[in-house]
């Protein structure tokens, strides 16, 4: 199956630091929600990353276990994550999915400043749920909503091996062509 995407698309300004970058939704089936929302939304190609565990990851301060498959693309500057649990393992993602069913979960930050961001964030709506560090070796940790929030906040480390992580999919999805658009990693 291929999208119809607009032509190339002129590149973007990348959202400011501390901005809102990316918006992120749980699902039952990452491939087929990526391949409808290419259908219908002719964005893609969307990476894929999985099924893999977080080794590393604490979610509320014990060892994290759930096993996930991760699909994103850019859409202009905004990135679109979609996220598959394929257990029953506690984990951010299964504490929503059991409360609301499938659909918004977070959206993420991009930060020069960990460590200050992440203190603010945790006056705002307490301690981070989860934390890892990501291939890249950016950090990241995901806070609860303040309250009148309607999702998770996840706060990604902008370090230069990370940001040209997210400057190469935004490239490639810019340039896509429509065709392979499930890609894995």
């Amino acid at each position: 199956m291929t999208g119809s995407p607009l032509a190339p698309r002129p590149p973007l300004p990348i959202q400011p630091v501390g901005s809102v970058f990316q918006v992120a939704y749980t699902c039952a089936d990452a491939r087929e929600t990526a391949l409808a929302w290419t259908a219908s939304l002719g964005i893609g190609p969307w990476t894929v990353r999985g099924p893999f565990t977080a080794p590393g990851a604490l979610y509320r301060g014990e060892p994290y276990r759930a096993e996930l498959t991760v699909a994103r693309t850019f859409d202009g500057a905004l990135m679109i994550e979609l996220i598959q649990q394929h257990d029953e393992e506690p984990s951010i993602f299964r504490d929503r999915t059991t409360a609301e069913g499938y659909g918004f979960h977070h959206v993420a930050v991009a930060t020069n400043d960990f460590d200050t961001r992440a203190r603010s964030l945790s006056e705002a709506s307490g301690q981070a749920v989860f934390e890892d560090v990501l291939p890249t070796g950016a950090r990241v940790a995901f806070f609860d909503g303040a309250p009148g929030q309607p999702g998770m906040v996840e706060l990604v480390e902008l370090t230069s091996a990370q940001s040209a992580s997210y400057d190469s999919l935004r490239e490639l999805c810019r340039t896509w062509d429509g065709t392979d658009p499930w890609r894995r990693l």
